[in-house]
């Protein structure tokens, strides 16, 4: 447990370092950007090395694995956030534990997760997923609304009991006019959250940049990075 705690020491350092660089290059302060850690795949002993380490956010996207290893961690000064494609029959389970709701991309998913909330007693976060390869009403290949579909679907979250309209997220697209120039898409995000603040200015969480992309995601302002690799490793595929 030493060596993999050395490990994570080594990698979250590597990880702060690019973040600073990044913010001093951009003009920003360090404290403007937030590391949220993606544990997917890892099990919860490893959770507990990030927090001891000084890791407060971290993140998941699938249900199945996340519901136990919240469990687990439940005595951890954590912020659990779910990233993934989220189904409404996943609801009640994720809003037993997560913090923040980042792919909230319909109107139907906002229904649910209000009705549990309420049901539960708890406040979630939630950003609207962007899918910045969509076209202006369709849908991406990894879920998320299209630009045109954000002021509507945030409309509804804010007004739905037991939600709090947090912000936008996006994923660096794979295919469309975004493909390949990230940078671009994050600074379109960021058009987009300019906009959103003007109706809601509290929702000013902008999650964009993983562990390939995380410098320009910071350039382009966005406040949390969500790495993955870059702090856990590459884990071999079972089989």
């Amino acid at each position: 447990m030493t060596d993999r705690k050395d490990e994570l020491a080594e990698n979250l350092a590597k990880v702060e370092r690019r973040i600073a660089a990044a913010c001093a290059a951009a003009g920003r302060s360090r404290d403007e950007v937030t590391l949220i850690v993606v544990t997917k795949t890892y099990p919860a002993s490893d959770v507990r090395i990030l927090a001891e380490l000084g890791v407060r956010h971290v993140a998941e996207n699938r249900d199945q694995d996340a519901a136990p290893k919240a469990a687990d961690c439940s005595d951890l000064p954590l912020a659990w956030h779910f990233v993934g494609q989220l189904q409404t029959n996943k609801v009640r389970s994720v809003a037993g534990y997560a913090d923040f709701v980042q792919s909230v991309d319909r109107a139907r998913l906002v229904t649910a997760l209000s009705k549990e909330a309420v049901r539960q007693e708890r406040e979630l976060g939630c950003l609207i997923q962007v899918a910045l390869d969509a076209g202006e009403s369709a849908r991406g290949e990894r879920g998320g609304v299209a630009p045109g579909g954000v002021e509507e679907l945030a409309g509804l979250v804010a007004d739905a009991p037991g939600l709090r309209l947090a912000g936008l997220m996006t994923v660096a697209p794979l295919t469309g006019g975004y493909a390949g120039r990230q940078r671009e898409a994050f600074e379109r995000l960021m058009d987009l959250s300019t906009d959103l603040r003007r109706a809601h200015p509290a929702a000013n969480m902008v999650s964009a940049g993983m562990s390939a992309d995380l410098e320009e995601a910071v350039a382009a302002g966005a406040t949390h990075v969500r790495v993955g690799t870059a702090v856990l490793g590459v884990r071999p595929r079972l089989g």
